[in-house]
């Protein structure tokens, strides 16, 4: 029976470590370079997945081609401020030319009452021509108009910006969250390595009767226990790679690694990490070292309400609504406009001649100007009016909302920057006193001294203060991906 225990214990021990390797030629390639069998895998470090986010993103592309139809409202607006010219010609011939019935007597004093002649009017060949030219004065709904639409192009570009920041800040999170899930694979995977080892010594303790049966099975359940969290953590790291593959828009089934390690980032001091994790840590836009007090907390706050993306969003688009209620007002004022004619009239019989000779052209000329006051239209513009002042009100109401909402979510961010770097350094020591402890029961349980249960504490809390660490640095990085979205510095790599 032991000898069938041992065989069992064996075989999970090798379907453990089994994928463990595989696993870990996956994380080397992620953090320096492609392993053997991983051709085809992707690495990509934060800069280039920025690079390939932004380059092909759909909402970026949505928000632009929205900007570019603003552009053309923005010359649509200004064509109601410039004078218009029209041009129109016109031929027509007549295969039987109209004719009209006048009374004899008009020409012939002799003729008879009633007696009616027919005569002609128009000759078989009839041209005509126009030039007119209307030029606005005073046009009040056209120079609003063209306020209206310069507003709309601002919003346009600034929500080209905001989107700009949303996808860097959604990469930027979904990179961590990948870094964060391949580091609990790791981590796991560092664990079954120990617990296998302990296993071995166990089993020569046991042979040489220095070790009881309980402590073998002890290790060999624990082994056993681990296999699904390794499962869940692959698992993990496999829907978080889709969802990173997904935003950057690469072929579907696209193996991705990224490059970095939470563990061993240092965020005390980052010129001591190895150049990947130094450039995670480079890799931000608002300034935060070194205590966030009240007066830099209401500092960022005030930078915030200026630079932030929705906010100015907000802020423009109550604008608008303020220029479309004035555009709404300005159909109650007179417009006036200055006009101007020029026509040619020509009529030929026989072949046709373009416009005639000299003496069968007529020529007429005309400038005025035009006054039209709108009088009555059944009060639609007042209900125009009151609608507009409506969504004026609202939009008013919008961005009070929004800058209350910033203001909550930054003071909370910053807090939880706080925390997590706190967080981090403890843990820091945690993994530091860990890792001596593991050392000290390991060689304790190889001499006698200690007991199994002591050694598989050590580990369980090693492990645990391992990813404790990690979880702290990515909280930390984290939060600091939201606070530059919300500040309105958020980091775009060279060549976007």
């Amino acid at each position: 029976m032991r000898f069938m225990g041992r065989m069992t214990a064996g075989w999970i021990a090798i379907m453990l470590v089994l994928p463990i390797a595989a696993w870990s030629q996956s994380t080397e390639a992620g953090r320096g370079g492609a392993s053997p069998g991983q051709e085809d895998e992707l690495t990509l470090t934060l800069d280039e997945a920025l690079l390939i986010g932004l380059e092909g993103n759909r909402d970026l592309e949505r928000a632009r081609l929205a900007l570019e139809q603003a552009e053309g409202q923005v010359a649509e607006a200004w064509s109601s401020v410039y004078p218009s010219i029209d041009l129109s010609t016109s031929y027509t011939r007549n295969l039987t030319p109209s004719v009209s019935f006048l009374p004899a007597i008009i020409f012939d004093p002799n003729a008879q009452e009633g007696e009616l002649i027919q005569v002609q009017f128009g000759a078989e060949n009839v041209w005509s021509g126009n030039i007119s030219l209307e030029q606005p004065l005073f046009r009040a709904s056209a120079f609003i108009g063209v306020g209206a639409a310069g507003r709309f192009e601002s919003l346009q570009l600034e929500t080209v910006r905001g989107v700009e920041h949303e996808v860097v800040t959604r990469i930027r999170l979904l990179f961590y969250d990948l870094l964060l899930a391949q580091e609990q694979a790791g981590l796991i995977e560092r664990s079954v390595e120990r617990v296998v080892q302990s296993l071995e010594e166990t089993r020569a303790l046991n042979r040489a009767g220095l070790s009881s049966d309980y402590d073998v099975l002890r290790l060999e359940v624990e082994l056993a226990n681990l296999e699904p969290d390794l499962r869940r953590a692959e698992n993990e790291f496999r829907r978080m790679q889709r969802e990173l593959v997904t935003e950057l828009d690469l072929d579907e089934g696209t193996s991705l690694a990224v490059v970095g390690t939470l563990a061993d980032l240092n965020l005390d001091d980052p010129s001591d990490n190895e150049p990947a994790n130094a450039r995670l840590l480079a890799l931000m836009g608002v300034d935060l070292d070194g205590e966030v007090g009240q007066a830099r907390s209401q500092a960022l706050i005030q930078q915030a309400r200026i630079a932030n993306s929705m906010i100015q969003q907000a802020e423009l688009n109550t604008e608008l609504r303020g220029t479309e209620l004035q555009l709404e007002r300005a159909e109650y004022l007179p417009e006036v406009s200055l006009f101007a004619g020029y026509d040619v009239q020509a009529q030929q019989d026989g072949s046709p001649v373009f416009f005639g000779r000299s003496g069968q052209r007529g020529y007429g000329r005309n400038v005025g100007l035009r006054v039209s006051l709108p009088i009555f239209t059944g009060f639609r513009r007042n209900a125009r009016i009151d609608q507009m002042q409506a969504q004026l009100r609202a939009a008013r109401v919008e961005l009070d909302l929004a800058e209350d909402q910033l203001d909550d979510q930054l003071l909370s961010l910053l807090e939880r920057v706080e925390e997590s770097r706190l967080r981090a350094r403890s843990q820091g020591l945690a993994v530091q006193q860990a890792q001596r402890g593991f050392e000290i029961a390991s060689a304790q349980y190889r001499e006698g001294l200690g007991s199994q249960l002591e050694l598989t504490d050590a580990e369980v809390a090693l492990r645990q203060s391992e990813f404790n660490y990690a979880e702290s640095v990515f909280d930390y990085l984290s939060a600091r991906a939201q606070i530059d979205q919300l500040v309105g510095q958020v980091p775009i790599p060279v060549g976007s």
